[in-house]
């Protein structure tokens, strides 16, 4: 519940389920940027899951991954092109040079959802394994201008980056979530595993995104303070009393925890 393990120890916990579903998954190749910032919310509500991938390196997305629920008149092909995009010839791995064989399969071939909706197959390491990873939310309506001024500083960025993931989350109401109260956008990074090169990408890309209220991934890098990540939690205040009646002695906080609510 982006409790940050805070409150305490889950003991019970009640799932809102859906009936199982099939899924069919396609990859497009080389998606223009004008068709992304002409239509971001067609692009984005194009299946039941959008991924873009991007290294940040040209004017083009290197793949869009699109997962499409089956409905019921079965499984359905997919257009050559798209938006100026090519339908892949073959399977795709995220990150350039991997083997696409830990992904899940691709081409339109239907499967259940718990096979498809994952990018990597449960058996095998996901993504590239020695990495890190950094994650930053904004608001829906603010994702196309947060795009380009990810694009004005990509040289920055690139360098470091094997890929990185652009996906859309709905609004939910848990106090500590990144896309609490909000539709948002995801842009998520994920780097060669050298830390200080890194840090000072996340601190250009958390410039750049200043101007959206960017809200970090608790669980991956950033480098902004606590009097920072504040302002962007209406209910900020709120987690931090709700943690000391929880926990009044402080046994499930760590450092981290204790930085940001002190």
């Amino acid at each position: 519940m982006v409790a940050l393990g805070s409150l305490g120890i889950v003991t019970r916990l009640t799932l809102d389920l859906v009936p199982a579903f099939d899924v069919q998954q396609w990859v497009y190749e080389g998606l223009p940027h004008e068709a992304l910032r002409r239509g971001f919310d067609e692009v984005m509500s194009a299946a039941y899951s959008v991924s873009l991938f991007t290294r940040w390196r040209s004017d083009r997305i290197d793949q869009v991954w699109l997962k499409q629920r089956v409905g019921a008149e079965g499984p359905r092909p997919a257009p050559e092109q798209w938006l100026g995009a090519a339908l892949s010839d073959g399977a795709r791995h995220p990150v350039p040079g991997m083997p696409p064989e830990s992904c899940t399969p691709q081409s339109g071939v239907p499967g259940p959802w718990q096979a498809r909706l994952p990018h990597f197959r449960l058996e095998h390491t996901p993504s590239s394994g020695d990495e890190l990873q950094s994650e930053y939310f904004v608001a829906r309506e603010d994702a196309a201008a947060a795009f380009d001024a990810l694009h004005r500083v990509r040289e920055r960025i690139a360098p470091h980056l094997q890929i990185g993931e652009i996906r859309s989350v709905a609004a939910d109401d848990l106090w500590l979530s990144p896309a609490c109260h909000r539709d948002s956008v995801a842009f998520h990074f994920t780097w060669l595993p050298d830390t200080a090169a890194v840090t000072t990408a996340l601190r250009v890309i958390e410039d750049a995104l200043s101007p959206f209220g960017a809200r970090p991934h608790w669980g991956k890098l950033f480098t902004a303070g606590p009097e920072s990540v504040r302002g962007l939690y209406e209910h900020y205040g709120r987690f931090g009393q709700l943690m000391a009646t929880c926990d009044p002695t402080g046994k499930f906080r760590n450092d981290l925890v204790r930085r940001y609510f002190a």
